[in-house]
């Protein structure tokens, strides 16, 4: 019981530690006031002839809002230096209490700026707030390899016997020539290839000038037994020390597939010519979805028929089977002997066929007749020689 009591004990000491270290931590930053213009990447290097974004924050640590006039110092002729927010070009921004804008610092930097290093300021004025942000840009011709990997549509939809194929632009934005390795990460059974966008070639690598950008495929075929649902691929494009990568989508959706076998896996029977007989067939579906709407028809000799009981069968779901009835009529003047009669099933683009061997007996009627027919004609040859014989 003691040591209960001190478990207890510790353990209502430990909860009180943790709260008042959070209770401090939360005063701490209550201590935090003024309104600041912050950025993750207050120094950056860029290309002569291009342009890039550095994202900002104008963030606000209780105080009231007021609003602040926006500016950049230091642009060197032949830039543009503009700030952007909500996607458009702003002069001014208003942050509340407690809470931050997104800005994005906009660089067009000419082909002939020369090499070196410059200082812009950003700031925020208002009537009794001066917050500003220092950034150094630094330009070089020689940055280290860039890539880009953009898909045209990130995500396609089809059935586990669809190839799918991703439209993928790759980018070189690096300031020399790269040779840009193909690779991509799938489901296992999966087969990811790259190809030409206009041809059938299979790529593994391709070279890129300096701001070149190339269309690809990746072609995606999921194996036919795969079951339904979203499966991700992972494309991914790399030079040097450069790599790009570009999340994809398979939305599979599922897929019957119809299979035709006799009762009990007998793909046999025996009829007698000119009489009906009826022939059970078991349809199975072994797909991912549901088959509706399978209709049923045969192929038999000729003056043969054959039916179906039923004739549709409405719907069957996945793994699950449903018998139905063939009836076939030998025709009556079919010779004894073994026949083949085939049964199909077809379902909205899934479709089956199987083949039943059909043993055929003559008739017993006939045998009869035959016979008679022999017998009479006995007699009458047995008459006309004793008829004659007399004579």
């Amino acid at each position: 019981m003691r040591y209960r009591v001190i478990a207890l004990f510790s353990a209502v000491l430990s909860v009180i530690a943790a709260f008042c270290t959070a209770a401090m931590a939360e005063e701490a930053k209550s201590d935090v006031k003024g309104i600041f213009l912050l950025t993750d990447y207050p120094a950056v290097t860029l290309r002569p002839g291009s342009t890039s974004s550095i994202n900002l924050k104008l963030q606000n640590y209780g105080l009231p809002p007021e609003r602040l006039t926006l500016a950049v110092n230091g642009v060197p002729a032949g830039w543009t230096a503009n700030l952007i927010g909500g996607g458009q070009p702003v002069a001014a921004a208003l942050a509340a209490t407690n809470a931050n804008v997104a800005l994005e610092l906009r660089l067009d930097v000419p082909k002939d700026a020369p090499v070196g290093t410059t200082n812009l300021t950003v700031s925020a004025r208002g009537a009794t707030i001066d917050a500003t942000l220092p950034i150094e840009v630094k330009l070089a011709t020689d940055l280290p390899a860039k890539l880009t990997l953009n898909p045209q549509l990130p995500e396609l939809r089809g059935t586990s016997k669809s190839s799918f194929e991703f439209q993928l632009a790759i980018k070189n934005d690096s300031p020399k020539k790269v040779v840009a390795s193909l690779s991509a990460q799938a489901p296992q059974n999966f087969d990811a290839t790259y190809t030409e966008q206009y041809g059938s070639q299979e790529l593994n690598a391709l070279p890129l000038d300096p701001g070149q950008s190339k269309d690809v495929k990746l072609k995606v075929r999921p194996p036919n037994t795969i079951a339904a649902g979203k499966y991700n691929v992972a494309a991914k494009v790399s030079a040097d020390d450069a790599t790009a990568t570009s999340d994809l989508v398979l939305d599979i959706t599922g897929q019957p597939k119809i299979d035709i076998a006799g009762r009990e896996g007998v793909l046999s029977a025996k009829a007698s010519a000119g009489q009906e007989t009826s022939i059970p067939v078991i349809l199975t579906n072994s797909g991912t979805a549901p088959a509706e709407q399978i209709e049923l028809s045969g192929s038999v000799p000729t003056g043969w028929k054959v039916n179906f009981e039923p004739k549709t069968v409405d719907r069957i779901a996945p793994n699950e089977n449903k018998e139905v009835q063939a009836l076939v009529t030998p025709a009556a003047k079919a010779v004894a002997g073994d026949y083949v009669t085939t049964v199909r099933a077809a379902a909205r683009g899934e479709s089956a066929s199987q083949s039943f061997r059909v043993a055929v007996t003559t008739s017993t009627i006939w045998g009869i007749v035959g016979i008679a027919l022999i017998g009479g004609a006995l007699l009458v040859m047995i008459g006309a020689v004793v008829w004659f014989g007399r004579r």
